[in-house]
Order: structure tokens, then C-alpha cells, then sequence
């Protein structure tokens, strides 16, 4: 984002706060961010003054009439005791206050007509720079102080910020468009998945037709990935607690995992990754130079306790199931194992139709530099683990940023961005390359020299959670999946009852064919068979009557080119195997 748009969202996050305090002037504020696609502010309002959509408008307004009278931003440094005494009645801001000092740097404060909020910036120079036509107040929601459900919960109120009122508009019509999408009402109409309060909050159960996508999904990667001789394992759901201590695991996520007790007041979790298991497969038996690179793959469901106030239909959910793969190789074989990787990535995304028009690119993710306490090992291993991604990427010719900040605790990683079919961005597949978690285990293999070195470890997913993945995908279709991933391909409409044989007939030709069929036999009439049909976006609808069972035909109607006519049974086969094979 440019400095000026960072500028005006800001400004416009204090505007925001100026017309709630208005609103409830024993509001109690806490943060108001810039965000990427404009700005929100966090309040415990008064009893019964916590404001609903409908009181959005009123709010709006009261920020155009500030915007109207006019302002320029006033920045001041102060002390201590002058901060504490300008927000004596602002208890988050004290805490923050409390939190500034700790960390050795100084305050700063905006004032704006009299409205004084501690921050440090930046701001326009006045409030003529704001287009009052090119934001918009957008949500309003809850969210826990500081992102800790132990917290309290405050009401986060969103807003859109835009340069141009085309942009904002234009954001609008994708929200709009998403909430159409929404995977958690398509997956209910759809019947893919579903949520039970008695198993609990973030543990999706998925239904036939759902386990027929998730099915697919993991198909279609391993048939890519097997001619490259990657060998399935498989790993138990809990382990002791000692191997995430010594992996570096316990002292990062130590608090979202699940504790299992057992009969011996043994002490497990359940497994919120599958590396350090992998690792103690390879180091269950010698390895040489000649046996790398070693490549391990397996879909398996993780466990983390994630916060209830995060937990978002399939998006984030406590059981994850990853299609996860690490190698065990070489420094030299680097190149060459990540290679391997980008080329899985590109065809399976390929066949998703995510590759065109420039729909992805790649995050070089790496260290923070200002927090190296944030991360595993030396240094210099770091810098060279950096340096060697970087090179693969522009060898390799990726679309690739370096970002700061983002990269794995243990290593940097290459991290595949993939725009869906409404323009939002999503971090799916990713490549992670790790010198660290061998060295803690380990592990060795003897080299030409008959000497013992410890090899690199390559971490990569290539759809990432399959839970997240699917929400992407039913989002990105729209629910009208491709041929290939739908879960029922076709569906034949016997016309009356007289038609059912035949239609039995078609079902069990396809069916014999591979082809994921259902007959709706019901006693609804065809008309209204044919729009649920439609309803539940099934690519190909087959209607069969005297005239078809006569000709030996069928009628087909396309979801997505309309009525063909009428085809032989041979010929509709053909061609759905044809359409299969050319990417559904």
C-alpha cells in the first residue's frame, strides 16, 4: 500500500473513533489499525450502547460531518505521567502505555479537533486529502482484547478505504460476490460437510459426497507426485511430549496443543504437525549418500486447539488434515528436490485452471530481522538458507517478493500466493527448506568420504490444510466444480415410471464407465427435479423418456453450455472422459 492511502486509513481509523465517542462518549477504545483493505477500531462500549449494523449509517455520517468541518493531525511526544494522566480513564490504552515504556520507546500522540488518541502514525496533513465519496463503514464484529480468549471480548467495527470511489466500489461488488460464495452456506446446500455440537466447535464432519472431494483432491496430487518416487508413511495421532521438545515445537506452540493423559499418568498430545515423526522414520535405519534424497509422503489430520473466536466454517478449524511431504538430502540436492516440488505445485495448480492470466506468485518468506529471538539456529545458517531459495526462485524464473517476518520458525520458506476467481489471495501451497530440525534430531548419513553429515530437510504441502482448501475451492467454483472434482458427475431423470428401467440401465453404464452418477427417481416432477439439479450445480443432467428408451439416447443438458440434445450412450461416455482427461 502507498504512504498516502496508509495515511488516509489511518486518519480515518481516529475519524471513526471521533464519531463513536459521539455515539457513546463512555466508550472505552482499545486499537484502530490499518489493514489491507482499510482500517477497523476495537471498543467496549457502555451497556446497551454496542452498535449493530443498522447503526453503521449513523456512524458513517457523523465521520463525513467531521471530514466536512475540516482538521489537520497534530503530533506531540509526551511523557509518562502526562500519557497516564490524558487516558486515566482508558484502560487499554494504559495497558498499552505500560507496554510502550517496557519496550524502550517513546510516546506519541495525535490530536485532531480536540479528540487526542495515543498513537504514533502517520496521518495526512489535513482532512481535504480524504475522498469523503471513497470509503465506506463495512462490519461490525466481535474480537478479543489482544486476539486472547481469556481477554474480554470487544466490538470491532470494519471499514473500507480506498483511493478512488471506483476502487471502493469495485470492493463492494467482491464482498457482495463472497457472500454468495460463502463456502459454509454452499457446503450446506450442497451437502459437502457439516459441524455437530456434541463433537464440538472446529471439527468438521464430512459427508459422502464432501469425502468424495477430499478424496479427490489427495488422488490427483499423489498420481502427480508419484513419478517422482515419493514413498507414503504413516504416523500414530498422539505422541510423547518429548518429541516436540526436542524439535522446538513445545516452546512455540506449547499452548495450542491437546494434552492426552494416559493410564499411567503418562503424559501425550496429539499431533499438531507430522516433521518431527517423519524425522524418526528416517532415523530408524542407516542411510548413505547413496540412499538421498529420502521422500516421504502422507495426508494425516493434525490437532490444534485453536481459539473458539477464530474458528471460521472449513477456513480454520481445531483438526487439520495436511497432504504433507518432507526429503531428506543433500545441501547439493537442494535445487534439485525444491525443482521437483515447484513442478507438482505448477501442475497440479494447472489443473485447478489457477495458473492463468498471472493468478499467482511467490512469498520468499523470511526472518524478521528485528526479532532473531524468533527463530530456530545460528545466523549464518539462516543467511544461507535464504540465499539458496532466493537463487532457486530466480533460477527457476518464480513471480516472487521477498517478505520479511514470514517465514517458518525453523526455516524460510517459498510460499505460493493463488488468486481465486473474485480476486482475492490465498496462501496455498508452500516449499520450506530446514537445516535446523535434522541437527536436533540427529540425524546423519554417511557421505562419499565415509564421513557423517546431517542431512537438509525439505518440508512442502502442496493444497495445504485440505480443509482450508476445499473452502478455497468451493468459494473459487462457486460450488460448480470442474467434471473431475464434482461429486456427482451426473445425474439421469427418469420422465415417468415407465423410464426407470432404462434409467437404471444408463446409471449402471456410466457407473462401469467411472463416472459418479445418482437417478432421481422421486415422485417430484421433472421440472422440479431438474431445478434441484441445477441447485446442487451437478455438471450433467440426463433426462430419459419413451423417445430415448426407443433410440437408445439420452437427453443431456450441461450445466455450463446448456441443452445438447440428444446422445448415444457411447458418445456422452466418450465425451465425459474426454472432458475428464482435459481437466474437467
Amino acid at each position: 500500500m502507498n504512504e498516502k492511502l496508509e495515511q488516509t486509513r489511518h486518519s480515518l481509523s481516529h475519524v471513526l473513533a471521533m464519531a463513536v465517542l459521539e455515539y457513546d462518549p463512555d466508550v472505552k477504545m482499545a486499537i484502530g489499525p490499518v489493514i489491507d483493505t482499510g482500517f477497523y477500531y476495537d471498543f467496549e462500549f457502555s451497556v446497551g450502547k454496542t452498535p449493530g449494523e443498522a447503526d453503521l449509517q449513523k456512524l458513517e455520517k457523523e465521520m463525513k460531518n467531521i471530514l466536512k468541518r475540516g482538521f489537520s493531525p497534530k503530533c506531540k511526544e509526551i511523557n509518562e505521567e502526562e500519557a497516564k494522566k490524558l487516558f486515566k480513564e482508558q484502560p487499554y490504552k494504559l495497558e498499552l502505555i505500560d507496554e510502550i515504556i517496557s519496550n524502550g520507546n517513546k510516546l506519541s500522540v495525535y490530536e485532531i479537533v480536540g479528540f487526542v488518541d495515543l498513537c504514533e502514525g502517520p496521518h495526512v496533513e489535513s482532512s481535504k486529502e480524504i475522498d469523503q465519496k471513497a470509503f465506506k463503514l463495512m462490519s461490525v464484529a466481535g474480537a478479543y482484547w489482544r486476539g486472547d480468549e481469556k481477554n474480554k471480548m470487544l466490538t470491532r467495527i470494519y471499514g473500507a478505504s480506498f483511493e478512488t470511489t471506483e476502487e471502493l466500489d469495485a470492493y463492494i461488488e467482491q464482498i457482495d460476490e463472497a457472500k454468495k460464495r460463502d463456502h459454509r452456506k454452499l457446503g450446506k446446500e450442497l451437502d459437502l460437510f457439516t459441524f455437530s455440537d456434541l463433537v464440538g466447535p472446529g471439527l468438521p464432519l464430512f459427508t459422502p459426497k464432501g469425502t468424495v472431494m477430499r478424496n479427490l483432491i489427495v488422488e490427483k496430487i499423489q498420481n502427480i507426485q508419484q513419478k517422482y518416487d515419493y514413498k507414503p508413511v504413516w504416523i500414530p495421532h498422539i505422541t510423547k511430549t518429548d518429541l516436540y521438545k526436542t524439535s522446538g515445537h513445545w516452546d512455540k506452540f506449547g499452548d495450542e496443543l491437546f494434552h492426552v493423559k494416559g493410564k499411567s499418568n503418562s503424559e501425550f498430545v496429539m499431533k499438531p504437525m507430522n516433521c518431527p515423526h517423519h524425522t524418526q522414520i528416517y532415523a530408524s535405519s542407516p542411510k548413505s549418500y547413496k540412499d538421498l534424497p529420502v521422500r516421504y509422503t502422507e495426508t494425516t489430520t493434525n490437532y490444534r486447539d485453536e481459539q473458539a473466536g477464530e474458528l471460521l466454517g472449513l477456513s480454520r478449524v481445531r483438526s487439520i488434515t495436511q497432504d504433507d511431504g518432507h526429503v531428506f538430502c543433500t545441501e547439493e540436492q537442494i535445487e534439485q528436490e525444491v525443482n521437483i516440488i515447484v513442478q507438482v505445485v505448477r501442475e497440479f495448480y494447472d489443473y485447478l485452471g489457477m495458473l492463468k492470466e498471472n493468478k499467482y506468485w511467490v512469498s520468499l518468506s523470511v526472518r524478521d530481522p528485528n526479532t532473531p529471538e524468533n527463530y530456530l539456529g545460528d545466523g549464518k545458517v539462516w543467511d544461507n538458507s535464504e540465499k539458496i531459495l532466493e537463487d532457486i526462485a530466480k533460477k527457476g524464473g518464480l513471480e516472487y517478493k521477498r517478505v520479511e517476518g514470514e517465514a517458518a520458525f525453523y526455516g524460510p520458506k517459498l510460499d505460493f500466493m493463488f488468486k481465486d476467481a473474485i480476486g482475492r489471495e490465498w496462501q496455498l501451497a508452500t516449499i520450506q527448506l530446514d537445516f535446523n530440525m535434522p541437527e536436533r534430531f540427529s540425524l546423519e548419513y554417511i557421505d562419499k568420504g565415509n564421513e557423517r553429515k546431517t542431512p537438509v530437510m525439505i518440508h512442502r504441502a502442496i493444497a495445504g490444510s485440505l480443509e482450508r482448501f476445499m473452502s478455497v475451492m468451493i468459494e473459487h467454483f462457486a460450488g460448480a466444480f470442474p467434471l473431475w472434482l464434482s461429486p456427482v458427475q451426473v445425474k439421469v431423470l427418469p420422465i415417468g415410471e415407465s423410464h426407470r428401467e432404462y434409467a437404471k440401465e444408463v446409471e449402471d453404464r456410466l457407473r462401469e464407465e467411472g463416472i459418479r452418477v445418482e437417478i432421481d427417481g422421486s415422485d417430484e416432477t421433472l421440472g422440479k427435479r431438474i431445478r434441484v439439479g441445477k441447485t446442487e450445480k451437478v455438471p450433467y443432467i440426463l433426462v430419459v423418456g419413451d423417445k430415448e428408451i426407443e433410440l437408445r439416447t439420452v437427453n443431456v443438458e450441461s450445466r455450463d453450455s446448456g441443452d445438447l440434445g440428444a446422445k448415444k450412450l457411447d458418445e456422452l461416455v466418450a465425451d465425459l472422459k474426454s472432458e475428464i482427461k482435459a481437466k474437467g
